[in-house]
């Protein structure tokens, strides 16, 4: 990865423009064009560094709730239950886990009711129990990767 991609990852992990052109604006600072930035940012996509790029809200300020689930997953049954589970919108994160609870992803949704509703349902839908361990105290962290740093 050369050293400008590692500028532009700093740019859009911590202070993506909120501009009608925000390639532009960051091919600004770094002397680059609005297609080169664009074009990186996609190569990078298609390579997988880039997953997803969007914004983050703190579910609880907009009035959501959101929870940490758990299910222990027999090993046949693996990819069946995660698409089914991935099947939610409100799902955010999918982890495997070395563990007798073996799957555990994060639901945000309108409500406890309605998650809970949508947990029955997977249920359901897989016969499998699904644990939900909403939080009792929030700790949030900050988490950037410097990029452009020397090697």
């Amino acid at each position: 990865m050369d050293k400008i991609n590692r500028q532009i990852l700093d740019i859009i992990q911590t202070d993506f423009p909120l501009v009608s052109r925000p390639y532009a604006e960051i091919g600004q600072k770094l002397g680059l064009s609005e297609q080169e930035v664009f074009d990186r940012v996609m190569e990078l996509k298609r390579q997988g560094v880039i997953r997803r790029i969007g914004a983050n809200f703190q579910s609880r300020k907009l009035g959501w709730f959101s929870t940490l689930c758990a299910a222990k997953v027999p090993e046949d049954q693996l990819d069946s239950f995660v698409q089914v589970v991935n099947s939610y919108p409100g799902v955010t994160h999918n982890y495997l886990r070395k563990h007798e609870f073996n799957i555990w992803f994060t639901f945000i949704g309108p409500s406890e009711e309605d998650i809970n509703k949508c947990l029955e349902e997977i249920k359901q839908k897989t016969g499998i129990e699904v644990y939900s361990l909403p939080a009792t105290r929030m700790f949030k962290i900050r988490v950037d990767f410097p990029m452009d740093r020397e090697e």
